[in-house]
């Protein structure tokens, strides 16, 4: 049995330690099912988070992305040099031309 509480837009499937030892097989299909981590307890604390394999590269994909966009943000407005969407499709054609 676990506990399914509503948290911003997502589900948080949480379950006590113990069942990691008894219920493996059926955590790991529920993670891989929801693709979307599984809060264990113990003594009624959090204590672990666990997560698929493709849930957990999407998060870091994820996180990266919002790193580099944060950098180019902070590029931007202290005053870096930004280009319009034609200036980027000209420089492109020309790389795939290779006239650049």
């Amino acid at each position: 049995m676990y506990i399914i509480i509503l948290r911003r837009c997502f589900f948080m499937l949480i379950k006590p330690s113990t069942a990691l030892r008894n219920e493996y097989n059926s955590i790991s299909e529920l993670c891989k099912e929801k693709q979307e981590p599984v809060f264990l307890t113990k003594n009624g604390e959090g204590d672990l988070v666990l997560m698929s394999i493709e849930a957990y590269k999407y998060r870091e994909e994820m996180l990266d992305l919002r790193e580099k966009l944060l950098s180019a943000e902070a590029n931007r407005l202290s005053g870096a040099k930004t280009y319009t969407i034609a200036e980027v499709s000209e420089r492109l054609r020309g790389l795939i031309d290779g006239n650049l």
